[in-house]
């Protein structure tokens, strides 16, 4: 079969080798004869999956034991409300930077539990750039932040310098570079786009920034019950997080550095064709643009069905904008090779001698 180039924006491209390991692991999971999926995950075979997943993640942000790592369930969407839950205490507020949809959400959920204060918006713009030169007020619980918009293409590669603490979604662009976590009170991300597959979230916190936590808050809800029952104070995600330790040992094997590198590369080959290309343009500021989803469009929209059946034809898929903006996003995230973009730009340019 030939191969398909996956752009999809998540549930997203793997790595081959976490793919195979969950397909013998289906089968016969560690040598007890059982599928992964039907294993006890309070067995010693599947504690040393989690155990090794959440070693490997303090291993690429270089944190120690002044952080707790957490497996959870219920996608970042689910942190828009555990995190004013639990650090939002009464008569606080917290600082917001709007940038997108899923920053947009994470202000709503944050309202349901206090004063909510938005330091800066590109909605005015339709989320085409990130704001610059904003003030977090000193008295904030914490300032929220989301470092990569998967619906429009931006990417913060700087983080304001505050005493605030920072609280970052990262879900779609997290182990794509090395970053200082220290700067973070806590991070977290869904894992379905550069970590894993859909089912399992990872949150990395500060211990100071829990002993914040002053309310009461349903035991499921509340991260330091997670974090004091190893991420099974419930039955986890097995398979998920299987996967993710899977990949997180690839990412390791390259390195964080080097996969910037790589993931630079690939942007910056897709954006020169862009940039290059007349049919094309692109709908976010340069200094902005995202290396993990690059969102385009086609300079006449009218021809942008002919397009996509051209990709179907060069096995390029997940190329459709996502259904609230449109156009066209590819998702460069880890796994995704850099032949698949070449075979992307390949296309761009048939398509631009069709119509010339």
């Amino acid at each position: 079969m030939s191969k398909i180039h996956n752009f999809s924006a998540g549930p997203a491209i793997l790595p081959s080798s976490a793919i195979e390991a969950s397909i013998e692991a289906l089968k016969d999971f560690a040598g007890t004869g059982l599928s992964l999926i039907e294993i006890s995950h309070r067995s010693k075979e599947y504690e040393a999956v989690v155990a090794e997943a959440t070693q490997l993640v303090k291993d690429l942000l270089k944190v120690g034991d002044n952080y707790e790592v957490v497996f959870l369930q219920g996608g970042a969407s689910l942190q828009f409300d555990m995190v004013p839950m639990n650090f939002l205490n009464d008569g606080q507020k917290a600082a917001y930077l709007n940038t997108g949809v899923w920053a947009k959400r994470a202000i709503k959920e944050a309202g349901f539990f206090g004063q909510v204060e938005v330091v800066a918006s590109s909605e005015d713009k339709n989320y085409s750039y990130i704001p610059k030169g904003y003030s977090i007020p000193n008295d904030a619980a914490y300032f929220h932040c989301t470092s990569n918009n998967t619906i429009y293409g931006t990417e913060m590669f700087e983080y304001p310098q505050t005493n605030v603490p920072i609280v970052c979604d990262m879900s779609s662009d997290i182990f794509s570079r090395p970053i200082d976590a220290s700067k973070f009170a806590m991070i977290y991300a869904g894992a379905q786009k550069n970590m894993g597959p859909a089912g399992a979230t990872l949150a990395v916190i500060r211990k100071d920034f829990l002993a914040t936590i002053k309310r009461k808050i349903p035991t499921m809800l509340d991260y330091r019950i997670h974090i004091e029952n190893g991420s099974m104070y419930n039955t986890p995600s097995v398979f998920a997080i299987f996967v993710t330790m899977h990949t997180l040992r690839w990412i390791k094997s390259i390195g964080l550095e080097a996969m910037e590198s790589r993931n630079k590369e690939k942007a910056d080959l897709l954006y020169a064709e862009i940039d290059r290309n007349p049919l094309f343009k692109g709908t976010v500021n340069v200094e902005d643009r995202s290396r993990m989803n690059v969102n385009f469009v086609l300079n006449d929209p009218s021809l942008e069905e002919e397009f996509f059946k051209l990709c179907k034809s060069h096995n390029l898929s997940g190329l459709k904008g996502h259904r609230s903006v449109g156009g066209l996003r590819a998702s460069l995230y880890n796994a995704l090779e850099i032949e698949s973009v070449q075979a992307l730009v390949n296309a761009m340019q048939a398509f631009e001698k069709i119509k010339s």
